[in-house]
């Protein structure tokens, strides 16, 4: 074990130092190299070391070098080195977040998360928060809960008599939703297709006066950062109408809601607070390792009510139960590596990372337009939506 660690740690030393200058996509020969691990699965062990070489050997220069600083595709983030450091530990620790009696540490490190984080977003103190792989799960989570709330106004128990029979849910949402959001509504029984959707202004915002009137059980599914433009909804004002009408309003943060940890680009998050479940990731602006999604919601009762599982060999106790927060039991401790994020930046490193990637965005539409390329999009977070003279 000593020297297959050692080989690990070189390994990837090597990898991190020829990132900056290798290739961002991996080059056709080295993917076409893949097929070298299609082999017969053997009949006999094989030396460990030899299948770490292997795998490294063939498959890192198969990477996409997405962890670099000259990738630009999609919203993929890079991971911070206590995070990475710290999601080996956690490799090597090999914790089972289903229950605190499987995992004292996974299960205490959530509930400081779940403190700091609250704090540093500017949600209400006593949110509940779950661990999941991403925003599709995180987005899932929170429309489970919301679809538990409305419901139990109705007197309908939906995690035991499910939905056939139960009283209609209208979700609205805007033109520019997130896939995300849809997919998670299609696997909740709700619909992706029976939504109702709300028109947007020309950054994808969602025009506030075209709602229709909210009356019955209704969630608003709202955006905290475009995927495009990186433009908020108006969520003062939505939440105003959801509140008047009963509504339950969730926030798709995938990326946006870090804004609200920032002061320079809080303003852009105002009135989130006041919506009743919020979505985000932690593998984006908090740089930790892949996967790692964050939901939140208002009332820990409504979240727990969607996602808890009882069995009788399922020791529980009075502390944190982490897998009645999510819809997985048994998982890995993803708030680790948030911990180790949060811990080692501060309120005041997380800040100057938001708002330095949002100045290089700034800077990134300044210096296109200065050479004649069109920029379509308010540049108001770190989305620079650009043309380059196609039809």
């Amino acid at each position: 074990m000593d020297y297959l660690l050692s080989e690990v740690i070189m390994r990837a030393n090597r990898y991190l130092t020829e990132l900056p200058t290798r290739r961002v996509s991996p080059a056709p020969d080295t993917v076409a190299g893949l097929k070298r691990l299609d082999v017969p699965l053997q009949d006999h062990p094989i030396n460990p070391a030899t299948v770490l070489a292997e795998l490294d050997d063939v498959g890192s220069s198969a990477t996409v070098a997405s962890a670099g600083n000259r990738y630009f595709g999609f919203v993929t983030g890079g991971a911070l080195p206590p995070t990475m450091a710290a999601n080996m530990l956690a490799a090597v620790w090999d914790q089972n977040a289903v229950l605190e009696t499987a995992s004292p540490v996974a299960s205490f490190i959530e509930e400081v998360c779940r403190k700091w984080l609250v704090s540093v977003l500017r949600l209400p103190p006593q949110t509940a928060i779950g661990f999941a792989t991403g925003a599709t799960m995180a987005n899932f989570t929170g429309l489970a809960a919301a679809r538990h709330a409305l419901l139990q106004k109705q007197g309908w128990d939906v995690e035991s008599r499910g939905l056939f029979g139960a009283p209609a849910i209208e979700v609205i949402v805007g033109e520019e939703v997130h896939v995300s959001v849809l997919k998670a509504l299609s696997m909740l029984g709700l619909g992706r297709d029976r939504v109702v959707r709300i028109p947007v202004d020309d950054q994808g915002r969602m025009r506030a006066e075209s709602f229709p009137p909210i009356a019955g059980p209704t969630i608003i599914c709202t955006q905290a950062g475009n995927v495009n433009t990186g433009a908020f909804d108006p969520a003062e004002e939505i939440c105003l109408k959801a509140k008047e009408a009963g509504a339950w309003v969730h926030v798709d943060g995938a990326f946006g809601l870090w804004a609200a940890a920032a002061p320079k680009k809080s303003a852009l998050a105002k009135g989130v607070e006041n919506a009743d479940s919020w979505a985000t990731d932690a593998h984006k602006w908090l740089n930790v390792p892949y996967d790692s999604g964050l939901i939140f919601v208002r009332e820990a009762r409504h979240l727990l009510a969607a996602m808890s599982s009882h069995a009788a060999y399922l020791i529980e106790g009075e502390k944190r139960e982490p897998s009645h927060y999510v819809p997985e039991m048994s998982r890995r401790a993803r708030g680790i590596e948030v911990w180790a994020a949060l811990r080692s930046l501060g309120t005041t490193g997380l800040s100057d990372l938001i708002e330095r990637c949002c100045g290089f965005a700034a800077r990134f539409a300044e210096g296109l337009q200065n050479e004649g390329i069109q920029v379509l999009n308010d540049v108001v977070l770190n989305q620079v939506l650009v043309k380059f003279g196609l039809k």
